[in-house]
């Protein structure tokens, strides 16, 4: 069972923490007066007892310490999604790799830049494969939405909406009447896939967008605060992709409405 990360551990190494604490230390010690520092000590005490209980610094954490202990595991959804992908959208997801690393060299230039690059990268990976599996939830909505036509559908449902409601026998009136919700059913995942399909388009643009933006901030940033910031920004965004390829799974996934099937070919018993 892989061991649970330390939320207070990791909230003392953030790199915005640390140097706030290296920042009094050495104020202290250049002045020669004890304040600075205990000041910082007051204040770390209160960060301590209250960042590492909010949810959503856990949630973080427990991403970044997912990533840590299953490198391979991630390396092998990356290939497994890329393998999905057409060309061009390749092309694309790489392109956003590329932008990735520009980001990770420029934080590598501020102060205590090896330790925000290390705490950034996770983070950014995250975003890009909430990207990856965007994309490929894209794709297969376009698949069901092409692998069968509405228009028959709608004729379908119209016709067996007005036998409904002229039949007389009461069985064959259940009959139809379970039939007409899946039928129901069916047309509704058309429009629940078309607007959903919108929103990931929407949300594959505002990923792009989100690190461009965090590119061109990582040129003329200056103090690790301001990164901690943009990251904050990053991972709310990965939180909402990720939603969006859950609703959509959950769109696709027919078994919620019908029985596990039988093992054809074998002798039912």
């Amino acid at each position: 069972m892989a061991e649970s990360p330390s939320y207070l551990k990791a909230a003392f190494l953030l790199p915005a923490n640390l140097v706030g604490l290296l920042t009094a230390g050495a104020s202290a010690l250049m002045t020669g007066e004890p304040l600075p520092a205990l000041v910082a000590l007051g204040v770390e005490g209160l960060y301590l007892g209250i960042v590492p209980s909010m949810k959503r610094f856990q949630r973080a954490i427990r991403a970044n310490h997912a990533a840590e202990e299953a490198p391979e595991a991630g390396r092998k959804e990356v290939e497994a999604l890329l393998a999905e992908l057409a060309p061009s959208q390749r092309e694309h997801y790489q392109s956003l790799v590329g932008l990735k690393e520009k980001i990770l060299e420029n934080y590598r230039r501020l102060p205590a830049g090896k330790m925000l690059s290390t705490d950034s990268e996770p983070r950014l990976d995250a975003l890009l494969t909430s990207f990856l599996r965007l994309v490929s939830a894209l794709n297969h909505h376009r698949s069901y939405l092409n692998s069968a036509d509405r228009q028959p559908l709608e004729k379908e449902l119209r016709e067996l909406e007005a036998e409904v409601a002229q039949e007389a026998n009461p069985r064959l009136k259940d009959v139809k009447e379970k039939r007409l919700e899946i039928l129901r059913k069916r047309l509704s995942r058309f429009e629940q896939a078309g607007e959903s399909r919108e929103v990931v388009s929407h949300q594959l643009a505002g990923i792009e967008d989100l690190m461009r933006l965090t590119h061109e901030q990582s040129i003329t940033i200056r103090d690790p605060e301001t990164v901690n910031r943009q990251l904050d920004v990053v991972s709310a965004e990965v939180e909402a992709t990720d939603e969006t390829v859950r609703e959509m799974e959950r769109l696709l996934d027919f078994q919620e409405e019908v029985g596990r099937p039988l093992p054809h070919g074998t002798r039912v018993r």
